[in-house]
This record gives C-alpha cells, structure tokens and sequence, in this order.
C-alpha cells in the first residue's frame, strides 16, 4: 500500500511537472513573439532552458533576432545557459543572423560569447555584407573574419556585398582588402554579381579595384 502511494505520488507530480513546463513553454515562445524580456527573465530563473526548440525547430534566440526582438534576444544573450552556437537547419548561427539584420550591439554580445566569426560556409561576414551594414562588417573584420571566405559554392563577402549590399560596403571591403578578381563555382565575379542586379556603381568600384592592382604587379 506504502509502495502504491508513493507511485501515485510520483505520477501527480510527474504530471504537474508536466504542465508547467508546457505552460512554460508557450510563455516563453510568447514572450520571445512580444520582446517581453522580463518574462524570459522570470522563466530561465525557474529552470526553463533557453535552448528549447519551437514546433519549426528554432531556438529562441534565433527566433527573437530573426523578428527584431532585440530585448527578449538580449535577455537570451545574457543567460549562460544559452548556446550561442545553435545551428538552424540551414546551418545559419545567431550571429549571422544579427549581421544580416544589422544588430550590432548583440552581435558584439554574441562575439563576446565566443560566437563563431569564421565559421565554414556561409559566414557572418557573408550576411553583414548582403545587409550592407558598414558597422557590421568592420566589426567582424576586426575579429578577424577573413575577408574572402568562401561559401559552399565559392562565392565571397564582396560579391554578396556587389548584389544585395550597398556600394558603401563593396567600397570598405575592397579597401580592406578583398580579392576582387575571386570567382565562384559558376566562374561569377564580383563584377559580375554587381551587373546581374544592374550595380554599375558597384562594378565601376571593382573594376577601378582591378586596374589598380593589375597597375601595382607590374612594377
């Protein structure tokens, strides 16, 4: 009989246990859709772990960067038990995600986590220079992000930069150096990236880039 009621005792608990962590869940996702901070606060002090997938498989700091919820996404940041290293399903981190948005002050946060600068494939740096984000993309080249780092198909930061970004930002990488005679696997270059969407600003740049560097090795 004492066996018995120890085992109900058991099973109301695990069931009680049970529901609040379903609670807790929709709470958290909730409160991660509403910026709510305090909430995710309130949570991760009762136990709740941050790195609890919703139903698409997302975290929820990838969630709060990707929809601009910059106070649920800091809160996250914050807590220890985070793994700023989560990858999607599309292998993208965190921190590229804040590059591509242009969240500089948590993707400064996230670095100091030791999120990963230089990841392989595509890279933070790939997502700041599509963003176009100056702040960004001199912050990560300050943590040392290599400047022509290849995605899967070879392609670059500045043919990002080229077709997506601004001429500002093709500007700062080819003064800091990127290769502007790189090609991808289709044999594109960053001139060509920047001519498919009709940037002549941009391919003048390079182009200028190009002649300029050609100049210098023949002396």
């Amino acid at each position: 009989m004492r066996n018995y009621l120890k085992f109900l005792a058991y099973l109301v608990l695990a069931a009680w246990f049970s529901l609040a962590q379903a609670g807790s869940y929709e709470d958290f996702f909730t409160a991660i859709k509403q910026d709510d901070a305090r909430t995710i606060d309130t949570l991760l002090k009762r136990g709740f772990d941050p790195n609890t997938v919703d139903a698409a498989g997302n975290v929820g700091l990838f969630i709060a960067l990707s929809d601009g919820a910059l106070k649920a996404a800091d809160a996250l940041v914050a807590s220890p038990k985070t793994r700023v290293e989560w990858r999607s399903a599309k292998d993208e981190s965190p921190l590229m995600i804040a590059a591509l948005r242009g969240h500089l002050e948590l993707a400064k946060k996230l670095i100091a986590r030791d999120a990963d600068v230089n990841k392989t494939g595509w890279t933070p740096l790939h997502y700041a220079a599509t963003g176009g984000h100056l702040e960004m993309i001199q912050l990560l080249l300050d943590e040392s992000a290599y400047i022509d780092a290849e995605s899967p198909n070879k392609t670059t930061p500045l043919m990002m930069a080229a077709q997506y970004g601004s001429t500002a930002a093709v500007k700062l990488l080819l003064e800091s150096g990127a290769d502007p005679t790189l090609r991808n696997e289709l044999k594109l270059s960053a001139t060509d990236f920047a001519l498919r969407s009709n940037r002549k600003d941009a391919a003048e740049l390079i182009a200028g880039a190009i002649r300029r560097s050609n100049t210098k090795g023949k002396w």
